[in-house]
């Protein structure tokens, strides 16, 4: 289930808090703005008549203001959009509660003699070979996946060791993966299968609990079933 984002804190409560702060801002900038007009209109009133301000110097002087005055604004705007960017990204984190999905890791758990797992490449491959260890480090299965396109490649273990034969017990397992392209070893990544147990969300940042794999961000998820 997923954590209340608030920290505890009634959603009135925040608001108000929200509201709060806005009014204070917005208090903050009229202020300035009517000092800024209070000294210019003073200056104009005081100005010798027979040198008068420039027009253009008037000008230049209102246009500040109005440059501060449209920076403060863009700046709420922008922050409106990435509250409500991170609201959506904890919303479409929290319908993920109860799913798989792939993330970076070398794990590999056998449930009822099947097991999956995925490689990451940045370039196309002529061979890649994922090599199945047990609890022990002893090579239980290698698997030729053959040439794959860069991107993400799912692969299944039968949960078979290299001579057909069922392995002993379901349990936990790790894998490596080579990429070779041209004789040359590519740089690839292995993927491993989670299930997103709940979502929290501190300092502005949505995360998801996928159990022993502690927390990670919607940008770690590389795929989701």
């Amino acid at each position: 289930m997923a954590t209340n984002p608030v920290n505890g804190n009634s959603a009135a409560d925040l608001y108000s808090s929200l509201n709060t702060t806005q009014k204070q801002a917005t208090s903050e900038l009229d202020a300035a703005q009517n000092r800024f007009l209070m000294l210019l209109t003073t200056q104009l009133r005081m100005q010798d008549p027979l040198s008068p301000m420039d027009n253009a110097q008037v000008t230049s002087q209102l246009a500040q203001i109005s440059t501060v005055d449209g920076i403060t604004k863009l700046n709420s705007t922008l922050e409106k959009m990435m509250a409500s960017t991170s609201d959506a990204q904890h919303l479409q984190a929290t319908a993920l509660v109860g799913r798989a999905v792939l993330i970076e890791g070398s794990d590999l758990t056998l449930v009822e003699g099947k097991a999956m797992g995925g490689v990451e490449l940045t370039t196309p491959a002529d061979d890649v070979v994922v090599t199945i260890k047990g609890a022990n480090g002893v090579i239980v299965r290698e698997m030729a996946l053959g040439d794959q396109d860069a991107g993400i490649t799912q692969f299944v273990w039968d949960g078979e060791d290299n001579s057909g034969t069922p392995v002993a017990k379901d349990g936990s397992y790790s894998f490596s993966v080579k990429a070779v392209q041209g004789g040359k070893t590519l740089t690839s990544t292995p993927l491993e299968l989670a299930v997103v147990g709940s979502v929290e969300r501190t300092g502005g940042v949505t995360r998801l609990n996928v159990g022993q794999q502690g927390l990670v961000t919607m940008n770690d998820i590389k795929q989701i079933y």
